[in-house]
């Protein structure tokens, strides 16, 4: 069971689902990367294109449409037609172009399922252009949200439903897997919403001292608890008249849940020791990755909190984003792409065919590590740039399975005990995964929880907090302002560091 068989969700969502889906064809990689994202609807009723350098007319909301154009597309089509089972066949041309599908070439026609197109189906031609062939619930639209960048129906759903809830205060919950980009749509409810103006204030529920944890949310007098020199002021008091986003709910200490139905339910709370409520007018988003169903999570919190959800898909069912994501990745990455260069297509079509179990954090680390290479004049396979733990599943599958097969999610890893791993084990997942805790708790096998204490307990990583922040100036400086490589010298997690950057301006 999971939370999509429980919870309750904006209509725009359910309405996608209802509605017919048309087969959309979009750029995920062109010789001129401004054609990235344009886009094709398959509308006539027999459900047949020709793809050729000639037709059809991509083109990206209210613009002209543009044929792909590009020389070593042959003039002669690939046809692509529905079949009466919502499948698709795809004839390659009498020419000498290369067609791939899913990364595997072509040289007659072949035909793919519908729950393979609701994969995703990249198609190579020329080893330049790469298209993906999806189901399209909605019209392309212009819709933009800060930092949500996607040219699919799933991504056109998300940002209505985060303009949709953004106007009103109610609490919104956030679910999907870790790296699906939350927090992206956490602060681009909040920058729609009429609190922009205030700060968003964050907390990582999974970060809380369980015994600091009312403190350091609803605040403390002074003399409150062993230590508390002077009155605290909580993160609910920092939140009024803002956003406060719960990021990890699903980790909440048990003795808090209750503490947070409270202000969910009535507004109120107190702080500890105060001899008074206090009223909080701040507005809720929580995320999590967790089934919140199976995790002994209060269940009338959960109520509360689900008063509007937002399911954010992984990355592998919304393929047709790559691209568009890859662009935006590299504009504002901290490596410059070698000059006169792009990616190299047959790199770009392995990405569109992985199914990234780290999803968008995943790609962006790859994608790095990909630049590098590239900078130094190496053109790197993808097998070469992920993590051996996350290999690709079957998205390449062999010419005779192309009819049958169809991309799965990566497994994930088995639970371990903490006992069975060593200092090694921990320092090497977390070099693994960029210094980011979540990859390397799925590495390992064990929860995120876990994986703090295990941080916590070990001698070589360290606190953001307790390094001199001259040491992280220079640190940062001598990586070029890459925080996942200054965290790396400095053995510190990647999150934490890039909180603490802000904590201490640099």
């Amino acid at each position: 069971m999971t939370d999509l068989d429980y919870t309750l969700t904006s209509p725009l969502s359910k309405l996608a689902e209802n509605d017919a889906a048309l087969l959309g064809l979009t750029i995920i990689w062109h010789p001129d990367t401004q054609r990235v994202g344009e886009q094709f609807i398959v509308s006539n009723p027999d459900g047949q294109v020709e793809v050729s350098r000639f037709l059809p007319l991509f083109r990206h909301p209210a613009k002209e449409g543009l044929p792909l154009g590009y020389g070593g597309i042959s003039r002669e089509p690939v046809r692509i037609s529905l079949d009466h089972d919502q499948g698709i066949i795809i004839s390659p041309p009498a020419s000498r172009m290369v067609v791939e599908v899913n990364g595997t070439e072509i040289s007659s026609t072949i035909a793919l399922g519908r729950e393979q197109i609701e994969a995703g189906v990249i198609l190579g031609l020329g080893r330049a252009v790469i298209l993906c062939l999806h189901w399209m619930r909605c019209l392309p639209k212009h819709n933009p949200a800060p930092g949500f960048i996607g040219v699919g129906s799933a991504a056109i759903v998300a940002r209505d439903q985060i303009r949709q809830v953004a106007g009103t205060d109610m609490p919104v919950l956030l679910l999907g897997e870790t790296g699906t980009g939350k927090e992206i749509a956490a602060r681009a409810i909040h920058g729609f919403s009429k609190r922009a103006d205030a700060s968003l204030v964050t907390v990582n529920m999974a970060a809380l001292n369980e015994s600091l944890a009312a403190a350091d949310l609803f605040g403390a007098v002074k003399g409150a608890y062993t230590g508390a020199q002077t009155a605290r002021k909580g993160l609910f008091a920092e939140a009024e008249g803002a956003s406060l986003f719960l990021d990890e709910i699903g980790n909440t200490p048990a003795s808090i849940q209750p503490m947070l139905l409270r202000v969910l339910e009535t507004g109120d709370y107190r702080p500890l020791g105060a001899q008074q409520d206090h009223k909080s007018s701040a507005r809720l988003i929580a995320a999590t990755d967790q089934d919140l169903y199976s995790e002994g999570f209060n269940q009338a919190l959960l109520r509360r909190l689900e008063s509007f959800v937002i399911h954010l898909p992984p990355l592998r069912k919304r393929r047709e984003d790559i691209g568009v994501l890859l662009l935006h990745l590299l504009n504002t990455s901290s490596i410059p792409s070698p000059i006169g260069e792009q990616l190299p297509a047959a790199l770009v079509s392995e990405m569109a065919n992985y199914d990234w179990p780290g999803n968008i954090r995943q790609l962006a680390h790859v994608l790095k590590r990909a630049l590098l290479s590239l900078q130094l004049g190496e053109v790197p396979p993808l097998s070469s740039l992920v993590k051996t733990s996350h290999k690709p599943s079957s998205v390449i599958p062999e010419p005779a399975n192309l009819i049958t097969d169809s991309k799965q999610p990566v497994p994930a890893q088995p639970r371990k005990k903490l006992a069975e791993l060593s200092d090694d084990d921990v320092v090497r997942a977390m070099e693994n995964n960029d210094w980011y805790i979540q990859g390397a708790a799925q590495e390992l096998g064990i929860s995120r929880p876990s994986m703090y204490k295990l941080l916590d307990s070990h001698k070589q990583i360290r606190r953001a907090e307790q390094i001199p922040a001259e040491e992280i100036r220079q640190t940062l400086e001598a990586s070029a302002g890459d925080v996942e490589a200054c965290a790396a010298t400095l053995k510190t997690p990647s999150e934490a560091l890039r909180r603490y950057l802000k904590v201490v301006g640099v």
